[in-house]
Formats: C-alpha cells, sequence, structure tokens
C-alpha cells in the first residue's frame, strides 16, 4: 500500500479508488508516509481528511447544550402547565400546542444564526399576539373559525421558524430549500427518538409491574409528555451539531417512497371509481382526500428539497414528475368538489379555506410540473423546481396567516 500511495500521489482519482479499496490500511500507510510528503497541497487535504475527527462536536460546543437542555426542560414545563395549574387539557392543547415548541425552535435558530434585535423582537411580538389571540377566541360555543384557526397556526408558526431558520432577512432572502431538507432530517431523526423512547417506556413498565408497581398513569402524565415535548427540539439539536447523521437517509426515504406513492395514487384513483365514494357529496371523503392531497405534495417538496441538479437521474426526476401530474388529476378533483359543493349548499368558512388551499396548491403544482417537464427533457435543471417551492413557501404563510387570524372577523366566529 505504501508504494501504492507514492506511485499516484499526483493522481487523486487513483488515490480515491485505493482509499475506497481499503480504508483502514489507507489510513494507517499514509499516515506513515506523510512526515516525507509534508509540504504537498494534495497530501495536506488527505492528511486532515483522514484525521479530522468530530467527537468534539458531536455535542455541540457547552453553550449549545445548554440552550438544548434549558429549551427542553421549559418545554416539558410548558407541556404540564393544564396539570400543575389545574387547565382544561381540551382547551390548553388545541389552542397552545403549537407554543410548546415552535417558539424555542424559533429562539434556537434566532440564536444560532445571530439575528438582529429588532427582527427578534417582530418574532417575539408576532408570537406573542398569536398567543393573545387564539386564547380570546370565544369558547362558549366552537366553531369552524375556531377550529380552522387552531389547524393553521402550527402551521403559520412553521413558516416563523422557517424565516428563522434562514437568517431572518428578507432583502436576501430565506432558505427555504433548506428549511425543508431540515423538515425532513427532523422528522427521521424525531422517528428514531420516538422508536428508542417507546422501547424504554415499554421496558421500564414492565420491570415495575415484575415487582408489583403500577407506574402507568405517572409515567405517561410526568414522563411520556414531557419527553414528547422536548423530541423536536433534541432532534433539531442533534441535526444541526451532527449534519452527517442523518442527511443520507432523508434522500433515500424520499427517493424510495416516491415510486410507491405514484404507484398508490394510482390504483386509489381507480378504486375510488369502483367503490360508489365520491368527494362531492361525503364531506369527510373530501378532508380525506385533501389530507392525501397534502401528504403527496411534501413528499414531492421534500424529494426535490433533498436533491442537487446533478444528485437525481432522469428516472427518479421521471418519477416525480408523474407523481406531479396525479396529484395535479387528485387536486383537480377537490377543488371541483369543493366548487360543487359552495355551488349547491353556499359558502361556509371550512368551504371557503378548503377552496384557497387548492387553488393555491393546484397553481404550485402547474408550476412544478412545468419545471419538472424541463428537468426531465434536460431544457433546465431541478434547481428552477427548488427556486418555484422557495417562491411559493411564503404565499402558504400568508394564506395560514388569512385563516388564522382574519377568518374568525370575516365569517362573525362562527
Amino acid at each position: 500500500m505504501h508504494q501504492d500511495i507514492l506511485l499516484h500521489m499526483g493522481d487523486p482519482r487513483e488515490l480515491e479508488k485505493l482509499y475506497r479499496g481499503n480504508r483502514p490500511t489507507f489510513k494507517t500507510a499514509f499516515n506513515a508516509l506523510y512526515p516525507q510528503l509534508k509540504g504537498d497541497p494534495l497530501a495536506e487535504g488527505w492528511y486532515q481528511r483522514l484525521n479530522y475527527s468530530q467527537e468534539d462536536s458531536l455535542w455541540g460546543t457547552p453553550s449549545d447544550r445548554l440552550f438544548v437542555v434549558s429549551a427542553s426542560l421549559l418545554a416539558a414545563l410548558l407541556a404540564r402547565l393544564p396539570d400543575l395549574l389545574s387547565l382544561d387539557k381540551e382547551f390548553f392543547y388545541v389552542r397552545n400546542g403549537g407554543f410548546i415548541v415552535f417558539p424555542l425552535l424559533i429562539a434556537y435558530f434566532a440564536w444560532k444564526n445571530k439575528i438582529s434585535r429588532k427582527t427578534g423582537a417582530w418574532l417575539a411580538g408576532l408570537t406573542l399576539a398569536a398567543i393573545l389571540f387564539i386564547n380570546a377566541l370565544p369558547q362558549t360555543k366552537p366553531g369552524d373559525t375556531l377550529v380552522l384557526s387552531c389547524i393553521h397556526l402550527p402551521l403559520w408558526l412553521w413558516s416563523l421558524l422557517g424565516f428563522t431558520f434562514g437568517g431572518g432577512k428578507l432583502k436576501t432572502g430565506v432558505n427555504w430549500l433548506g428549511f425543508l431538507r431540515y423538515n425532513g432530517e427532523l422528522a427521521v431523526m424525531t422517528a428514531l427518538l420516538l422508536i428508542a423512547g417507546g422501547l424504554t417506556t415499554a421496558i421500564t413498565i414492565g420491570l415495575f409491574e415484575l415487582i408489583g408497581l403500577h407506574i402507568q398513569q405517572f409515567y405517561f402524565e410526568n414522563v411520556v409528555v414531557c419527553g414528547l415535548a422536548a423530541v423536536p427540539i433534541v432532534g433539531t439539536f442533534l441535526t444541526q451539531a451532527q449534519p452527517t447523521l442523518v442527511n443520507k437517509v432523508s434522500p433515500v426515504i424520499a427517493n424510495l417512497f416516491s415510486p410507491v406513492a405514484l404507484v398508490m395514487l394510482v390504483i386509489y384513483l381507480a378504486a375510488m371509481l369502483f367503490s360508489g365514494k365520491n368527494p362531492y357529496q361525503d364531506r369527510e371523503f373530501l378532508l380525506l382526500f385533501n389530507v392525501l392531497l397534502i401528504g403527496v405534495m411534501a413528499l414531492i417538496f421534500f424529494s426535490v428539497a433533498e436533491g442537487t441538479p446533478t444528485s437525481k437521474n432522469r428516472t427518479q426526476l421521471l418519477i416525480l414528475f408523474l407523481l406531479s401530474l396525479v396529484t395535479l388529476l387528485v387536486n383537480g378533483i377537490a377543488l371541483s368538489a369543493v366548487l360543487f359543493r359552495i355551488a349547491e349548499w353556499g359558502i361556509t368558512p371550512n368551504r371557503a379555506a378548503v377552496l384557497g388551499a387548492n387553488v393555491l396548491m393546484l397553481s404550485h403544482l402547474v408550476v412544478i410540473g412545468v419545471r419538472l417537464m424541463g428537468a426531465v427533457s434536460g431544457k433546465s435543471s431541478l434547481s428552477l423546481v427548488g427556486s418555484t417551492m422557495s417562491l411559493f413557501l411564503p404565499i402558504y404563510s400568508l394564506w395560514t396567516a388569512i385563516v388564522t387570524f382574519l377568518f374568525p372577523l370575516f365569517f362573525g366566529f362562527q
């Protein structure tokens, strides 16, 4: 190996082949030869690559750890407020569930990105105003606008998180694609943490059961609730402290599920024709239809966000293009069903919200489909699809704000 390294020192490609063929032996041999290779730029680069250790950064800096521990404890405290203050749990969690985690994540990225005090004050003011607004909505007879506000508020907070993640500067643009990648990585890390937490919970309860102690209620009310509140914060910290931990898993999952989703959608649409179910008459079916639409659109977003202009081959681009076409068909059916119901029974807060969302998603899908067609034909790159997504995400944020804060006023708190 020593002779091979010396022989190919002027050829980076051959050195890479040697390294990939037997990494441990290559590292040992290269480190032994390094004293006589000092001064060679290629040798210096290989030495840093082979001997760089990430152990020191595995758990971030001391200030990172302090922030995450403090934020996790605060999230756990917020999650336990209904029990500590004897509050109505349904009222608290339905209206304030998003405030348990999102403000803390916003604060984390505001701190990491060193956003200006003025921007930080605006974010804090908007969050406080949202807390006051959602808790001030009439509670004697919950109506559709209250439900819509409670559903869309976390989505609006999510958009504030994206703004903060991207640096909190509108003039230079927000890194929405990077934010989508972060969400994909966070989803993977959260799933791993939940699996580990579930196994730990089962083992702990089982062990106490063996000695005759029934701790289920205490454990779920204290440990599980607090743990669930802390998971997004811990998961975010791990994805930022160790970006290589899951960043190769998310693209694999996206590429794996894209063809599965395409086949499933085609079969589902065919089965719908024979099932007798249709979104024109069945309100619950229309709701599920829109949930399916949002899920598939999210898969398209993450698939594009996890890729680079050169990371996806023609087959993968073709699958994404076909998936966008089928999703466009699903969106068209959902939109026509909403218009049909409005024409038949009039406008309501729910129908207005679904109509606006469907029109926005339809517009977005058309542009994405055109961009993907260009990428498949080779006339444009995947980066244009990403820029299209970046253009529409702030519009989604605006729509969630309208539904959350203005719909109750427009419809008289119905």
